[in-house]
């Protein structure tokens, strides 16, 4: 351990951490058994009884879609690659706008409570079902892995915790808490867990924003010139495009691999998705989404002075030697900044965070799985279906928590960045293609569905597979081998045209035809007449 881990490990007392953490638990717990009080009915469970508003489900899907990566990652990333780190943002929130004019209020009125009800919608309901759940659980499984393996990076800093077994224990504790949440809230507690993370997230981004300008008199100028003094040699770059991405014409390819996957990415990740049933109607989706989008953008305008006053301050040098690398940027800021107890309500804050979008996750998991394979292709529909689906739910997401811990435990020393983007590129290959083709094309039908959903996730993880984010490149996350023959490490570029193609293919080659389920599907998407029976159907 570095000298400078030593201090910052020292300087940042885990006891306090520990403290601060465990009170945040508490509270949170607190507010899951309030809230679970309602909980009588699968739209209860699923959805929160739709009782949201547009403005507290716009705090909860912020609260969902800030991840730890938002947080640490990009803070760390603009701090050492400067403009190129900004990229991620501003990549982040661009994707908001394709979810608020194609997919929220379409998605909320033709729905129930999972994917595979838009999906199934015109469909044959059992096969597509089946393949909406599976591409589901893909997601959220790669998902959860990342973060379960960023709870293990960031135990190291700022609990001091440097034994393999012992990040293997908080990794697990993690989890627990986790499925609690879950078991006991449901999405209505899981969604006021959001809603707390959320304001606990931009509150401490916005002071400590104003204190690092603070440091520098609140001229922005002096704090980027800063940034560049004490980048050493490369300082000079951070403030230019390319840094990161710029090198050659593959790495240019790469960033543009990335930004597809990014931008296309959201509208089709099943966690944000699932929100938009948790409001009563359409016009409350719209709204949640321009809430969402109004708090994203202010905090990633925030991490843009956290990135930059980080460089300025701590230095890119100490970042890159402290464990987490680019992650500790944010929690070595706030020790540089406020000391012990600010890193230690940052540290509760980067928590606080897992365990929320962790929650969102496994919910989503759960409930596809019980409402889409168990109720309606297991069980074809019936009544049985219906009554044992909450109880089904319940029990996949103690199952999906246990595989989430194993995950986490076995990816923890891994490159956490390809399994964010393979999750990213998996929803923009698998899930929005079919979810554009049900909402727009008239001639849509099974079998384009089918080809889309499992074409799609296989050809990403395919391409994943044999990328360089997987093996023969020095962040690869096998490191001694080299199979790769795709040069780019996320296959974005790639897998989303080939998914819309084969989405195209599937149908034109088969003669089903649905036009009468499409015209009904346009009214109600349209309008929202019928969506209100479906839900006390």
């Amino acid at each position: 351990m570095n000298a400078y881990l030593a201090a910052a490990v020292e300087g940042s007392r885990p006891g306090l951490n520990i403290t601060i953490f465990a009170i945040f638990v508490v509270i949170t717990l607190g507010i899951v058994v309030w809230a679970s009080r309602d909980n009588r009915t699968a739209a209860d469970y699923y959805a929160a009884g739709r009782a949201f508003s547009g403005a507290q489900n716009g705090i909860a899907i912020s609260g969902d879609y800030l991840s730890a990566a938002s947080f640490l990652g990009i803070a760390g990333a603009i701090a050492v690659y400067g403009y190129d780190g900004f990229l991620y943002s501003i990549g982040f929130l661009v994707a908001w706008l394709v979810a608020l004019l194609l997919v929220a209020e379409l998605l909320r009125n033709t729905g129930k409570f999972t994917l595979g009800d838009v999906l199934a919608f015109r469909m044959r309901q059992r096969p597509v079902r089946a393949a909406a759940a599976t591409s589901t659980l893909a997601v959220s499984l790669f998902y959860l892995l990342a973060q379960m393996a960023g709870a293990g990076v960031l135990i190291s800093l700022l609990l001091g915790v440097s034994s393999s077994a012992g990040q293997n224990l908080v990794i697990a504790i993690v989890g627990a808490i986790m499925i609690v949440y879950v078991l006991v809230g449901g999405m209505k507690g899981t969604t006021w867990v959001q809603i707390v993370k959320a304001v606990l997230l931009v509150g401490a981004a916005a002071a400590m924003t104003v204190w690092v300008l603070g440091r520098f008199d609140f001229n922005f100028s002096s704090m980027l010139q800063s940034a560049v003094d004490h980048g050493g040699k490369t300082g000079a770059k951070l403030l230019q495009p390319g840094f990161k991405y710029g090198k050659n014409g593959t790495t240019k390819l790469d960033f543009l691999s990335l930004a597809l996957a990014l931008v296309l990415g959201t509208a089709g990740l099943p966690h944000v998705l699932m929100r938009f049933y948790t409001v009563p109607t359409a016009k409350d989706a719209r709204r949640s989404v321009v809430w969402a989008i109004g708090l994203i953008g202010v905090f990633y305008l925030f991490t843009l002075v956290l990135g930059y006053g980080a460089g300025a301050l701590v230095g890119p040098e100490k970042i890159a030697k402290a464990p987490g690398k680019e992650n500790a940027a944010a929690p070595l800021l706030a020790l540089e900044l406020g000391g012990p107890v600010l890193m230690g309500f940052v540290a509760a804050v980067a928590f606080a965070t897992i365990l929320a979008v962790v929650a969102g996750l496994t919910i989503t998991a759960s409930a596809s799985f019980a409402h889409d394979v168990y109720a309606n292709v297991i069980k074809r529909g019936t009544g049985e279906g219906r009554v044992n689906e909450v109880r089904v739910a319940r029990i996949t997401a103690v199952v999906v928590g246990a595989l989430a811990i194993v995950g986490g435990i076995l990816a923890k020393n891994q490159n956490v960045a390809f399994l964010v983007a393979l999750a990213f590129a998996v929803a923009a290959s698998a899930n929005l293609p079919t979810i554009l083709y049900s909402l727009f094309w008239r001639r849509f039908n099974t079998a384009g569905a089918l080809w889309s959903i499992y074409g799609g996730l296989a050809v990403t993880i395919v391409l994943i597979v044999f990328s360089p984010a997987v093996s023969g490149a020095p962040t690869a996350m096998i490191k001694s081998q080299d199979f790769h023959w795709f040069p780019l490490s996320n296959p974005g570029l790639v897998s989303i045209p080939v998914s819309f193609a084969l989405g195209w293919l599937g149908t034109v080659l088969s003669r089903e035809r649905n036009d009468e389920k499409y015209a009904e599907m346009q009214v109600r998407s349209l309008t929202g007449v019928g969506a209100e029976k479906a839900v006390h159907h």
